[in-house]
């Protein structure tokens, strides 16, 4: 990811310039600079045969897929713990393109209220075969 940003980033924020907000440019920058001389480093050496090497600190981003890998991994865990054992669905809605306009400069406000306006019509959609059985579809 920081070589594809080093490399096309500053053409990216120069083409997006009016739609990146400035929590993006500071992952864009995050991510450029981590583990490089930007951000500084430090000699590791091995005390056996003394080799000696520099090692660059990380920037320490959430979104940053060197720094967070291990974060990932356990967050992943700890949502399937969290699993029902039951049949899930996953389902896409696209938004219509003025309000995905709105969403992509409001994304929590958009987003956080989606679930509430979508649910009742997304209970009534006959894509639930057990309805029948006399069991009724549910969201969490």
């Amino acid at each position: 990811m920081a070589d594809i940003l080093r490399r096309y980033g500053a053409a990216y924020r120069a083409e997006h310039e009016l739609s990146l907000s400035n929590a993006q440019r500071r992952v864009m920058r995050a991510i450029t600079a981590c583990r490089s001389a930007a951000l500084g480093g430090h000699v590791e050496a091995c005390d056996s045969c003394e080799h000696q090497r520099v090692a660059y600190n990380s920037c320490r981003n959430r979104h940053c897929p060197k720094c967070q890998s291990l974060a990932r991994a356990q967050w992943i865990e700890h949502r399937q713990a969290e699993l029902l054992n039951v049949e899930y669905f996953h389902v896409v809605f696209t938004l219509p393109e003025e309000i995905a306009a709105i969403a992509y400069q409001n994304k929590a406000v958009v987003y956080n209220r989606m679930p509430l306006s979508l649910g009742c019509e997304f209970l009534r959609m006959p894509i639930f075969p057990d309805v029948r059985a006399g069991s009724a579809p549910r969201c969490l």
